[in-house]
């Protein structure tokens, strides 16, 4: 058994900038940071384009970033939530920079700010196009040097501990659920280990690897959104996947390499195989609408030409300031032998972001006691029916700063639960084949690209839910009575995911944001968020 103050599952922005402050506020206490592979291997690390906040109040406004914020969302984004993120975020982001970030300056000193789709004026801070990557690097070289936290890699989270574990009947009405810890596979020694804590956040990112198609890396698995509702909490608007729009177009290939809205913010322009420009046809804003307009107009294209891509025009933009810019998009580009000064670059959507996930409130509670949320397996009320561009990495910074304030007054009122009974692995045997896991991650990718993609309709949905009851069925015999492996586990969490995702689309009787279902293309008068 392992007993810790505070529990952080996740080592991205959110899970190590809360670590940080808690272990810095109580050097008494112990601090347990927990990741299934590497410390750095994290959502966060494959940000390219940066991180949205209001810096230059001469061109830019609270106001501004509020207003495009709402519009990207579509009528779902809790108002109070948008302002708290948008006012408090620049106070964040100057944290990062004292934690030593280093964002891009220009010859005189000043920050660079790119601009994205949806945004307003220009407000996206970045590191070149690896701003995750340069994030997740001042976090953990703070992070080694606080003498209180533990960072544990190789360890993978199976359940949250609830009241359901001491025996008892927990239903979705059940008052009062607490969380104790977590069971953990540890992958070094292959033991399930019971991890008790006074506080736990669950950081654990998103669940990109549902689709076949996706920019998120193999640990997007959905784990914590999947952990939550099993344990009877809260889950909203999992409906809303959103597509970026513009994913290298290689055949095969898994996770897809991201081409940054920053390059169409810097100019880049979409055409199709005709060489037309066609976003005009869809939105005024033209290449730089928010991204569900941009997806579903390279969709459309793609179907109406019957072409797997579309096309990314860098042609005309200056070479060298590309390059210093997009280092690693050029490279990458060059790699597979396109040079972006006279070749166009094939790109299309692939799943890159969970706007719903765990219900939370304005200081990352969840409906579960001593259990809070932050990141993207939050639901927080910013995103609404779609993100704005780099609004993820501000929300992660805010909402991890507000559950550490919140969280800090609460822990020494908290009792440790000794009465969690070990892991019983009684009657498992290790699994013959496989196949048997691995074929069912391939049918459930297949079946979410096919039927719960860009567009949907009703009949889709339908096809979509009895094949993931077939595979529930068939991954939940396994779960019970094979020894338990990191590979089962996600795959069980994702066909949960999976079935969140389809059941929230059925209940969805209209058109918003990111979801788009043909069989109800206008947008209904009753505005609501969708719980399970």
């Amino acid at each position: 058994m392992l007993q810790t103050d505070f529990l952080v599952i996740g080592s991205g922005v959110a899970g190590l900038s809360y670590a940080l402050k808690v272990a810095q506020y109580y050097p008494e206490k112990k601090v347990m940071v927990i990741t299934k592979t590497r410390a750095d291997e994290t959502n966060t690390k494959y940000a390219q384009g940066g991180i949205a906040g209001v810096t230059d109040l001469e061109n830019d406004s609270f106001e501004k970033h509020i207003e495009d914020t709402l519009i990207a969302g579509d009528g779902l984004c809790n108002p109070e939530t948008v302002e708290i993120v948008v006012k408090e975020g620049p106070e964040r982001i100057q944290e990062m920079i004292e934690w030593g970030t280093r964002f891009d300056k220009d010859a005189e000193g000043d920050y660079k700010l790119g601009k994205e789709g949806g945004h307003s004026e220009f407000r996206i801070l970045h590191h070149k196009d690896i701003t995750g990557k340069e994030i997740e690097r001042a976090l953990l070289e703070a992070v080694s040097k606080q003498k209180n936290i533990e960072l544990i890699n190789h360890c993978f989270v199976i359940d949250i501990l609830t009241q359901h574990h001491l025996g008892f009947l927990i239903t979705k009405s059940t008052p009062d659920i607490e969380c104790y810890g977590a069971y953990a596979l540890n992958l070094h020694t292959n033991k399930i280990e019971k991890i008790l804590a006074k506080i736990i956040l669950l950081a654990t990112g998103g669940n990109g690897q549902a689709y076949r198609t996706t920019t998120n890396p193999k640990i997007a698995t959905g784990d914590g959104v999947a952990m939550v509702y099993r344990a009877k909490g809260r889950i909203e608007n999992m409906e809303f996947i959103q597509f970026h729009p513009t994913a290298l177009f290689e055949p095969g290939v898994s996770p897809s390499f991201l081409i940054t809205e920053a390059v169409r913010g810097d100019g880049g322009i979409l055409r199709n195989k005709n060489g037309e420009a066609f976003m005009e046809k869809y939105d005024a804003r033209k290449d730089l609408a928010p991204r569900d307009i941009v997806a579903r107009a390279i969709d459309n294209e793609m179907k109406k030409g019957g072409t797997e891509h579309v096309y990314l025009d860098c042609r005309h933009m200056n070479k060298e300031k590309f390059i210093e810019h997009f280092p690693n998009i050029y490279q990458k580009c060059m790699s597979i032998g396109i040079d972006i000064s006279d070749g166009l670059i094939p790109v299309a959507p692939a799943a890159h972001y969970s706007c719903g996930g765990i219900k939370t409130d304005e200081w990352a509670h969840t409906s579960i006691k001593n259990l809070y949320a932050c990141g993207e397996c939050a639901s927080t009320g910013l995103h609404g029916a779609n993100r704005l561009a780099s609004n993820s990495l501000l929300e992660a910074l805010v909402f991890s700063h507000r559950c550490y304030l919140d969280s800090v007054q609460r822990v020494s009122e908290i009792e440790f639960n000794q009465n969690i009974p070990d892991w019983n692995a009684k009657g498992t045997t290790e699994p013959k084949e496989m196949i048997l896991i691995t074929q069912s991650l391939k049918e459930l990718q297949l079946l979410m690209s096919d039927y719960v993609g860009i567009v949907r309709t009703n009949v889709r949905l339908q096809r979509a839910m009895k094949r993931l009851d077939l595979l529930h069925e068939e991954i939940e015999a396994l779960y019970e009575t094979t020894t338990l492996s990191p590979q089962l586990c996600e795959v069980r969490n994702l066909i949960t995911v999976g079935y969140l995702i389809v059941k929230e689309a059925q209940f969805r009787h209209e058109s918003r944001g990111l979801h788009f279902n043909t069989d109800f293309p206008g947008k209904s008068e009753l505005v609501q968020n969708i719980i399970l």
